[in-house]
């Protein structure tokens, strides 16, 4: 992908939006996968993109991702999602691959645009990322470990999953370690459906987890360094990329049909016009917000200490909470402007899905927590 020019990696995503747009509305009324914009996605190499060039990757940067992942989710909030999530877990390999285990798998990933996807959550735990209570146990070269996951979007369908666990049965539930498990080892029990309101094709079931494999996939830095450094900061930068991308759809409906009221009375200002001003206006707030976290990562990425500073945890946190609220109030202003044509579930003005799937912004990952987090580190005097 490194001799592909930009004009024709941006062709290659359209195109691929175009597929997703196309079997949005089945994705999210059958609570499906994505299947069709996953291959399309696969055809034109764009899961291997984050992944450096030494190997067999696209070699692009979080600017190219995070564009990428607002033009899916303008046309599927599901599969722009699960784009996101899949670059969010790789960017955690490539930023850490110290291990020759670690560097097999990128070229794996690489080779034949395998999906990943990524275990941190656990029932006993009450969703904070960042405790454990299943552990690793090894015997010899291999190793096993069972945990029960509430959530692991599109787990049937991942071709390795990023599980999290405790290092080993005596250590505390903070002392965690990133688990590469390939999909050959890993049994899932489904225990928990995805019946929800929105963000349907994710297909977040809750499954029981048992893995097995070999001991090097254990990656030796610690999550913690691998979450602050890596992991939290790209996935709330692409999480609200997505988010912006649902956005920018729902603002763009709201536009036509005002300008669609305005033809057939040229001579009066629609009553939607102002309205659309002000949600526009927090369209360009959210849009700054997304591309000034980009330029701030891109800023530190060369200084990993800082990025584990608990300022710049509390700033990337913040994005996340800020982006999701956004997402939220701009459909909801698109709704209100289109009227019961925004509200319908069907027609070209309709609003309905995005604003579905909005909601899901600020509870996968519950901002409550998120911000409990900052309120902690900002009562400790660590977040400026």
């Amino acid at each position: 992908m490194t001799s592909v020019t930009t004009r024709e990696l941006s062709e290659v995503v359209a195109a691929v939006a175009d597929v997703a747009a196309a079997h949005a509305e089945q994705v999210d009324r059958e609570a499906q996968f994505p299947f069709a914009a996953m291959n399309a996605l696969q055809g034109g190499r764009l899961l291997s993109a984050g992944i450096p060039a030494e190997f067999g990757g696209g070699d692009q940067d979080i600017d190219f991702l995070a564009r990428t992942t607002t033009a899916l989710a303008r046309k599927c909030g599901s599969t722009g999602l699960i784009f996101a999530m899949h670059q969010s877990q790789v960017a955690s390999l490539v930023r850490h691959s110290e291990g020759e285990a670690v560097q097999r798998v990128l070229r794996r990933i690489a080779a034949g645009e395998l999906l990943v996807a990524s275990a941190t959550t656990e029932a006993s735990s009450g969703g904070d990322v960042r405790t454990s209570s299943c552990f690793v146990e090894r015997d010899g070269s291999r190793f096993r470990l069972l945990k029960q996951a509430p959530v692991i979007s599109y787990g049937r369908q991942a071709d390795i999953i990023l599980v999290t666990a405790r290092r080993d049965a005596a250590s505390a539930p903070q002392e965690q370690v990133l688990v590469l498990c390939d999909r050959d080892g890993v049994t899932l029990e489904q225990n928990v459906d995805w019946d929800v309101l929105g963000l349907r094709g994710t297909c977040s079931h809750g499954y029981l987890l048992q893995a097995e494999g070999a001991t090097d996939a254990v990656m030796t830095t610690p999550y913690d360094v691998i979450s602050a450094r890596t992991m939290l900061p790209v996935s709330h930068i692409l999480w609200a990329a997505a988010w912006l991308g649902m956005a920018e759809e729902a603002i763009d409906r709201a536009r036509l049909f005002v300008q669609a009221a305005a033809r057939r009375h040229p001579a009066a200002t629609p009553p939607g016009a102002l309205r659309l001003a002000e949600a526009t206006a927090q369209l360009h707030q959210m849009r700054a917000l997304v591309s000034a976290s980009i330029v701030r990562f891109k800023e530190l990425v060369d200084f990993p200490q800082e990025l584990s500073r608990f300022a710049t945890v509390v700033e990337f946190n913040s994005l996340k909470v800020s982006a999701s609220e956004l997402v939220v109030e701009i459909a909801a202003a698109a709704m209100s402007i289109c009227g019961i044509a925004g509200y319908r579930c069907n027609g070209k003005y309709s609003v309905a899905r995005i604003l579905r799937d909005a909601y899901g912004a600020a509870l996968m990952v519950n901002n409550d927590r998120i911000l409990g987090n900052n309120a902690q580190l900002v009562l400790a005097g660590k977040a400026f």
